[in-house]
């Protein structure tokens, strides 16, 4: 899959026609195009099968590699502002003056005064038009938007409308000015992620220090960060503190503290002190990469609305021309008194508005605007059909572990049986699970504190879900949960507790058990009630946990569907049972964070991942809170919202005053610089409209319920 910018493309109605036709190609498994940002992303084999293709339907249109976000794209070409506005002024003045001169010499038609000044002002301000007129009509597409206005004015030139027909061009030439300086404001809450990226980086290697750019930077190399600089690449920080400013990549605004051993992210600003950094990453797999990729390749996935105008724009311009042709025809043969004129007249009117540049641009401005709204707060959505979904979203469902709780295990108590000492149990529960991730086991080496020699490969079995089993000086030691005892057939005085156990066996004989604690996020249940007022009626949670543990996490909560014992398939189990059979049905969401955790995130209609989570989890989800905020879910809700309401009102807006435009123009009421001026208004008023996403949303929706019953907790075993 690449990337491209499209220089010099200034109309959505032809970004469409490009994709489609790029779509239609043999040599094109995928394609799409984006105007929000001016990209196309395809993958092909024959590229230069597509520029031709691209040429043909614009020839304007450059390629350039890269996509809104890269170098090359922020070097193209900004406005000329003044030169556009001298343009405007000039032909206005013209125009205004070739209307007193239409008046004053009105008995003799084309007079020699009036047509100076009106070709003047037609010439400079329609030239653009009419040159890429030209160019369309060579390829022969005559429903283009500069072939219809150039039909259109030379129409109106034609019936001595000659003061009309530069008016159009005049305020067709001010709405293109106004919507491109609209769409280039927009554009840059999604293009200022460039201002992210570090141009270079200090590499300290073999006493010396040397500025080098972050993509030469490899994994393990030392770098030095002062402050006041941007950290260029993730990493652990292996000596210094300093006060670490995340916002632009979290969306949370409060510096946090770090230290020796504490991780940090690319595109973080160190505020203090020095900082000597460990890089655990490449650039192009650093958090600031994956922002930027991801939220470069949301924008042209496409929700059904989006889908919807496409398909609509296919057909609509070629009716509204076929209408525009009756009423110039129709009229005058079967009419008693209806003048060609009159008629032809309002044919031209049609014309202008068939062109469905307010309707193509309406809908995708405002995902657009959710997109980059959302990624302001740290959350990332892969998609503008995720905002769909999120808003038909009714259930939600949590991992336990490294979601709803912080994830740091600790040992919290060691309880020996049937002879052996709590040293003894803690020693081989350590060196049985050296091999492990789990953070059960983790958090069990890490409070042994010792060197631990871990067993050979052949002499260790893991378990998912269940434990290890492994051989430790000739013994057969056995690390995990409950059934994992019940499955070995080992007897145990308790299989129900209130905190997560880890039992350990010796040679078929019970030793004892260790307990592990965990702590809730901050704000964990505040969340959870505020996503019941955004509107989620179902709170489940799923954990491999034990069901004592589980119930009493899930009760301080207020979560009342838990789901305990779980293997890996057994949450994936869980979600099927909650999938609604209808695809247009209430939606599930499914929020994780760990490896175990992508097959549940990838089968929910909307999977969640924690940023700080593993990058499986986070590869396979459709939205990525990058804090691990909790209070971020909710959030992304209300953002989505905001997004759909913004999208009905663009929809409304386009049709109803495209179809009272179309009304006046059979009547005769309309002239053509009001349709013109009026098509120009819809298509600014929906990128403002978009625009006010990005400016700020509401933390929450409307308070839906607002004595949230809790309920009693539902016990699922």
């Amino acid at each position: 899959m690449n990337t491209y910018t499209l220089k010099n493309l200034d109309c959505a109605n032809c970004a469409l026609k490009i994709e489609t036709h790029l779509k239609s190609l043999p040599g094109v498994s995928y394609a799409s195009v984006d105007f929000s940002t001016l990209t196309l992303q395809i993958d092909t084999n024959d590229f230069n099968t597509v520029e031709k293709a691209i040429h043909h339907i614009e020839p304007s249109v450059e390629l350039m590699p890269g996509g809104p976000l890269s170098e090359a794209a922020a070097a193209k070409s900004e406005i000329n502002h003044g030169m556009e506005i001298s343009i405007i002024i000039v032909s206005s003045i013209l125009t205004i003056t070739g209307f007193f001169f239409h008046r004053t010499f009105h008995d003799t038609p084309y007079h020699f005064l009036e047509f100076i000044v009106i070709f003047i002002a037609y010439g400079i301000s329609g030239y653009k038009v009419l040159i890429n007129a030209l160019r369309t009509a060579f390829f022969g597409r005559m429903f283009d938007e500069n072939i219809l206005m150039t039909i259109a004015t030379l129409g109106a030139i034609a019936i001595h409308q000659l003061p009309e027909a530069a008016s159009v061009m005049v305020f067709y030439k001010i709405g293109d000015l106004l919507q491109r300086l609209a769409l280039q404001r927009s554009r840059k809450s999604i293009a200022s992620l460039m201002a992210l990226r570090p141009d270079q980086a200090t590499v300290f290697d073999k006493g010396a220090y040397s500025r080098v750019a972050p993509e030469t930077v490899r994994p393990g190399q030392t770098i030095i960060v002062k402050a006041g600089e941007r950290i260029p690449l993730d990493g652990i920080i292996i000596s210094g503190e300093a006060a670490i400013d995340a916002s632009a990549l979290t969306g949370e605004h409060l510096p946090q503290n770090r230290g020796v051993n504490d991780a940090v992210a690319a595109g973080s600003i160190n505020l203090s002190g020095v900082l000597t950094i460990r890089v655990t990453d490449d650039f192009s797999h650093s958090s600031l990469s994956r922002i930027m990729e991801l939220t470069q390749n949301a924008l042209h996935k496409k929700a059904r609305t989006e889908q919807f105008i496409t398909a609509f724009a296919r057909w609509y311009t070629p009716s509204v021309v076929a209408v525009a042709a009756l009423i110039a025809v129709l009229p005058p043969l079967f009419i008693p008194g209806a003048l060609f004129f009159s008629w032809f007249h309002r044919a031209l009117v049609l014309l202008v508005i068939s062109c469905p540049c307010a309707f193509v641009i309406s809908i995708p401005l405002g995902y657009f605007g959710g997109i980059g709204a959302a990624s302001k707060k740290g959350i990332l959505v892969k998609g503008a059909n995720v905002f769909d979904d999120l808003v038909n979203c009714t259930t939600m469902v949590f991992d336990k572990t490294g979601t709803l709780t912080k994830g740091i295990l600790t040992v919290t108590g060691i309880i020996p049986c049937n002879g052996y000492s709590a040293d003894q149990i803690l020693s081989f529960a350590a060196t049985a699970q050296a091999h492990s991730h789990h953070p059960i086991a983790v958090s069990i080496v890490r409070h042994y504190g010792k060197h631990v020699d871990a067993v050979t490969p052949g002499e260790y079995a893991e378990i998912p879900g269940l434990g290890v089993i492994t051989i430790i000086g000739g013994k057969r030691i056995i690390v995990g949960n409950d059934r994992l005892m019940h499955r070995e057939n080992i007897s145990h005085p308790r299989c129900s507790f209130d905190s997560t156990v880890a039992h350990v066996a010796v040679d078929g004989r019970y030793a004892g058990y260790i307990t592990i604690g965990d702590r809730l996020k901050e704000g964990a249940a505040e969340s959870i009630v505020a996503l019941r007022r955004s509107g989620i009626t179902n709170v489940h949670m799923v954990t491999g946990d034990n069901l004592s543990a589980a119930v009493a996490i899930a009760t301080r909560l207020g979560i009342e569907n838990v789901h305990a014992d779980l293997l890996p398939s057994g949450k994936l189990d869980v979600m099927e049972k909650l999938l609604s059979p209808l695809k247009r049905g209430p939606k599930v969401a499914f929020v994780g964070d760990g490896i175990n955790d992508a097959p549940v995130l990838a089968r929910a209609d909307i999977g969640i991942a924690m940023g700080d989570g593993s990058d499986a989890a986070i590869e396979t989800s459709d939205i990525v809170i990058m804090s691990g905020a909790l209070g971020k879910v909710a959030e992304a809700i209300a953002i989505a919202r905001s997004t759909r309401a913004i999208v009905r009102q663009n929809i409304i807006l386009a049709f109803a005053v495209k179809g009272f435009f179309i009304a006046l123009g059979i009547l005769g009421i309309a002239t053509m610089w009001e349709a013109v001026f009026a098509d120009m208004g819809v298509a600014l008023c929906a990128i403002f409209n978009a625009t006010r996403l990005t400016k700020g949303t509401k933390a929450g929706d409307e308070d839906r319920t607002r004595n949230v019953n809790l309920g009693k907790v539902a016990l699922y075993h």
